[in-house]
């Protein structure tokens, strides 16, 4: 019971870090640059420009839709494991962007460490079996039942929405948009597959029963 409190307290911890992180990227680096964090800001604004919602609205609309997903493919926790990564993801991009700026005032300088950020932090999430929200939840489902990486289903249906937005809107958008998310997606697929315990086996200067216990 203790051992179980422990981690979940662990992967509490672990989700909000996550969010946090992935929110300070698009506060500081992403959004001052108008690049898109992802497929769910794409269709955001496609929503906005065919249907003239608010922007806010449509975005709580796509990501209480996707929870739906969630709570029907995976599981009620990861359901709630989503939700406080989204609030938590929410507050950290108000936050990071009321309290910091950027130290490079490059958009290429911000570009390649806002997405280097972005996909540490979603890659965490991943890691604990939650999404980072919008078409993270599909990437996930995607991932438990075709037994794939998250990080492939992610790149390729926001890169299709990211080619769709900037059709619909502005070509200038696409390339950012396609460069933040190879890079993130990237790091996400490192992250999800990355193993403590690989790399400890791995260690030449120890001993091989010490590798074995």
């Amino acid at each position: 019971m203790k051992k179980q409190h422990s981690r979940n307290v662990k992967k509490l911890l672990m989700i909000m870090a996550g969010a946090a992180l992935q929110g300070y990227s698009m506060g500081v680096f992403l959004f001052p640059n108008a690049i898109p964090s992802g497929g769910a800001g794409g269709l955001t604004v496609l929503f906005h420009h065919w249907f003239h919602v608010p922007l806010s609205i449509a975005l709580w609309m796509l990501n209480s839709s996707m929870l739906v997903f969630a709570v029907y493919f995976l599981s009620a926790a990861s359901a709630m494991g989503t939700l406080l990564g989204i609030t938590v993801t929410s507050v950290s991009v108000n936050l990071s962007a009321f309290l910091w700026e950027t130290p490079f005032h490059n958009e290429w300088l911000d570009l390649a460490l806002g997405s280097v950020l972005l996909g540490i932090g979603i890659g965490i999430l991943l890691r604990q079996g939650v999404s980072n929200g919008g078409i993270g939840i599909v990437a996930l489902i995607i991932s438990k039942y075709r037994s794939v990486n998250p990080a492939t289903p992610l790149f390729i249906i926001n890169g299709f929405i990211f080619i769709l937005t900037a059709y619909v809107i502005d070509w200038e958008i696409v390339v950012q948009a396609v460069i933040c998310q190879y890079v993130s997606t990237r790091i996400v697929g490192w992250i999800y597959q990355f193993s403590f315990q690989a790399i400890y086996l791995k260690l030449p200067f120890l001993p091989l029963g010490w590798r074995k216990k």
